[in-house]
């Protein structure tokens, strides 16, 4: 299915559905072919970014924000075809927002305080300076935003 069809789909959706589809699709895009912690830490970042309030009300709203996520950086048209990947992107989504529920201080965290990150070989923006969080496979995690 294209991500346009994807998110489209979000939109007509309560948000109880809505949300864990668009955290699912933005694993998927972000993290495919990272290991199931690194999933979990992007998924954890999204989470955290909508527990702020600063960048969306609704899941969908915050990984859709203008350059801040795949879901705005790929192509409407990419296919999302590796059903095997999709359905560990979606396990790795529900069990992240489940987890997230908890109180804060029981939940298990991969990126404590971490709220972006970075493929830092294909990118290398601004505001990726100082110490990060953590390095999980590819992708290394910050905390810009202190909250």
């Amino acid at each position: 299915m294209k991500l346009a069809a994807v998110l489209w789909l979000a939109s007509l959706m309560p948000q109880p559905v809505s949300d864990p589809l668009c955290l699912a699709t933005t694993v998927y895009l972000e993290a495919r072919n990272q290991s199931e912690l690194g999933q979990r830490a992007v998924a954890e970042v999204a989470l955290r970014r909508l527990e702020s309030g600063r960048w969306g009300k609704t899941m969908c709203e915050v990984v859709t924000a203008p350059k801040q996520f795949a879901p705005t950086l790929v192509s409407p048209e990419f296919r999302l075809k590796n059903l095997k990947a999709w359905n560990r992107a979606a396990s790795v989504a529900f069990r992240s927002q489940r987890e997230w529920r908890l109180p804060s201080q029981r939940r298990p965290l991969v990126v404590p305080g971490a709220d972006h990150f970075v493929a830092e070989k294909l990118a290398s923006p601004v505001w990726a300076k100082g110490v990060p969080v953590a390095q999980i496979g590819d992708h290394t995690f910050y905390q810009v935003i202190r909250l």
